[in-house]
């Protein structure tokens, strides 16, 4: 299946990552959005053309194009796909939301054609939105449900599939049954739990902000990203979420009680807590490494690193002088001073090579 023209409607981040993803293939690609400013600053950073339709789409469009992709908030799939439909816009048709059920439930009541349309989610995103947070290579290695039904053609999927490869990540089918419940369980529960922690910062003192480490950072990044999206998507997968969130509350219920017990001289008390810790660690190692499978035991690297232009760039020369390869890398700054640590993940036989190699070269290396 060859998509030679892809209609992108919605140029927010992942539509507009899509579109950006198709160019670099060669791919021709429009672009549709009820904000026209949206629309312009995707074709300006590269992301494809404007879509040329008849007055208020009664005409339908100037093309049909092989694949149209909606990337619109999951209360709006069936009827964007409904009104694309009606015009005959493209030949086969997906959306990107990151709820499934709810979308393919109404297209069905709304009597859209489900043969032309497979429902998909890449599994990617940015704790930042909108057309200027869009990157070509943000898919690249991620994996991208695909959830067909009985009713979706061969062909369809196919086109879907290709969209799938074009972009650079990896399909996976799944129900969309399935797909909620696991999202529940690996984005949406965890979003709405990092805003819970991030909630407590509003209250806490600037002793306690100026106190702030990476760890806080890091628990509470995602919570950064838009509220009325992320309403949105909850809304449309409450129940998976709601259920997930209750376990969690549970757990924290537990060590709550526990931590008070200890706090009054119980020290029988922290075996709970330990069990909690114990299974985080467990959850935390069944996560994928970078190309799927067990995550792989990397050891961490510190150097001192100035906060000045052209550091990393540096640091990243010595690594690559030596041959080592930087699996991950991850900043922590130091309050009030220049400076910070960058911690460089690599594998455990690298360490003695590259913390010789950064010392040589005037590096700090704790």
């Amino acid at each position: 299946m060859e998509l030679r023209t892809v209609l992108v409607v919605g140029t927010g981040l992942i539509g507009t990552s899509a579109a950006l993803a198709l160019r670099k293939r060669g791919v021709r690609v429009l672009l549709a959005d009820r904000d026209p400013g949206a629309v312009r600053l995707a074709r300006e950073l590269g992301a494809g053309e404007e879509w040329q339709t008849g007055e208020g789409q009664s005409e339908g469009p100037a093309e049909q194009v092989d694949l149209a992709v909606i990337a619109v908030p999951p209360a709006h799939v069936a009827s964007e796909l409904l009104e694309l439909q009606r015009i005959d816009a493209a030949r086969f048709y997906t959306d990107v939301a990151s709820v499934k059920v709810e979308p393919l439930h109404r297209a069905a009541q709304l009597g859209c054609d489900l043969a032309s349309y497979v429902a998909s989610h890449p599994l990617a995103g940015r704790e930042k939105s909108g057309p200027g947070a869009a990157r070509a290579d943000l898919f690249l290695g991620r994996p991208w449900a695909l959830c067909p039904t009985e009713d979706s053609g061969p062909e369809a999927k196919a086109a879907v599939l290709r969209l799938i490869e074009l972009c650079g990540a990896n399909a996976v089918e799944v129900s969309a049954a399935d797909h909620d419940r696991a999202v529940a369980v690996v984005s949406h529960a965890p979003h709405v739990a990092a805003s819970a922690v991030a909630a407590r910062l509003t209250d806490a003192t600037d002793v306690a902000l100026g106190l702030a480490g990476q760890g806080v950072r890091d628990v509470t990044r995602i919570a950064g990203s838009d509220p009325g999206l992320w309403l949105g998507i909850l809304s449309g997968n409450a129940a998976p979420v709601a259920a997930v969130l209750e376990a969690v509350a549970a757990d924290l219920a537990e060590a709550a009680g526990a931590l008070r017990a200890l706090a009054e001289g119980d020290g029988t008390a922290t075996g709970e807590i330990t069990q909690l810790l114990k299974r985080g660690v467990a959850g935390h190692d069944r996560i994928p490494g970078k190309h799927g499978g067990p995550a792989a035991p990397y050891s961490v690297v510190q150097v001192v690193i100035g906060d000045r232009p052209g550091q990393l760039a540096r640091l990243f020369q010595v690594c690559d002088e030596v041959g080592v390869n930087v699996e991950d890398v991850r900043l922590e700054h130091a309050p009030g001073l220049p400076l910070g640590i960058a911690e460089l993940s690599v594998q455990p036989d690298a360490i003695p090579t590259l913390s010789d190699a950064l010392r040589e070269r005037g590096w700090q290396v704790p």
